[in-house]
């Protein structure tokens, strides 16, 4: 099982107190003999579409010693995540969730990172 994140309770409440219904704490994924695990999924009742909306969240904390190598790590989990995610579980959207601090410094502030949302919004991709 992975090590929660420092925000891992943070979130999960503040989903909670959102309306989310937290479905699994950690998502399970498995790819052949492989296992991953999301941080949680969740699901909420879309009372004027008659349907659920299914997510599933990464909480990442960046605190590295390299905020490069944590961005490094994060795209690349979400990717994997994302690839597996787009066979099994359509209904679903992935999401990496950040302390606010973090969004600004690393992907609002910083060029590197920045340049990797960009990228993200102009796919299909959620970031």
């Amino acid at each position: 099982m992975p090590v929660r994140d420092r925000y891992h309770e943070n979130l999960k409440n503040a989903l909670i107190k959102d309306g989310w219904n937290v479905t699994d704490d950690p998502f399970h994924l498995k790819w052949g003999k492989k296992d991953l695990y999301v941080d949680l999924a969740a699901e909420k009742l879309l009372i004027a579409e008659k349907g659920t909306q299914k997510i599933a969240v990464e909480i990442k904390t960046f605190s590295g010693d390299s905020e490069v190598a944590d961005l490094e790590q994060a795209i690349g989990q979400y990717f994997t995540y994302l690839a597996v995610m787009s066979r099994n579980y359509r209904d679903r959207v992935l999401y990496i969730a950040v302390h606010e601090d973090v969004f600004t410094d690393i992907f609002e502030e910083e060029p590197l990172g920045k340049l990797n949302i960009g990228r993200l919004q102009n796919s299909s991709h959620r970031f």
